[in-house]
């Protein structure tokens, strides 16, 4: 009998973020940004919106890492480092069967809570958190 998994550590950060209208204008979101342990590859971000039912959103943290430095992602999730007003920004460009979006972040709160992510998980140990290795080994000796 395997002894019972640790419980997951969670990495969380509260922000705001801009829902990019047009060139110069948006909206402020507050956001949550999420990362647990047990799911060690994703990122979870829940936006709250006006609409009283959070919006969320999970993604490879690998496309938030990336897009830190250079476009990164295909399809419907997209990220890549800006400049607005002389501030550096993480775009994200997030499209689902409910409409598209162009969100900015600060560059600078994103990589301290992405930071902490990687200490909690770092990158190339993601597969040892799933405890496959645990459970494959478990099934072989029976």
């Amino acid at each position: 009998m395997r002894p019972p998994r640790p419980r997951p550590t969670v990495v969380e950060r509260e922000l705001e973020l801009m829902l990019v209208l047009s060139p110069g204008h948006g909206v402020p979101v507050p956001a949550l940004l999420g990362y647990r342990t047990d799911d060690p590859y994703a990122v979870h971000i829940t936006f709250h919106i006006h609409s009283g039912h959070p919006v969320h959103w999970t993604f490879a943290r690998e496309l938030l890492v990336e897009g830190g430095f250079r476009l990164c992602g295909h399809g419907d999730v997209r990220v890549w480092p800006s400049k607005t007003d002389g501030r550096s920004v993480v775009l994200m460009s997030l499209s689902g069967p409910d409409g598209d979006a162009l969100l900015e972040a600060p560059t600078a709160q994103v990589s301290a809570w992405l930071e902490r992510t990687l200490r909690a998980v770092p990158p190339g140990t993601e597969g040892g958190q799933l405890g496959i290795d645990d459970g494959l080994a478990e099934l072989l000796a029976r």
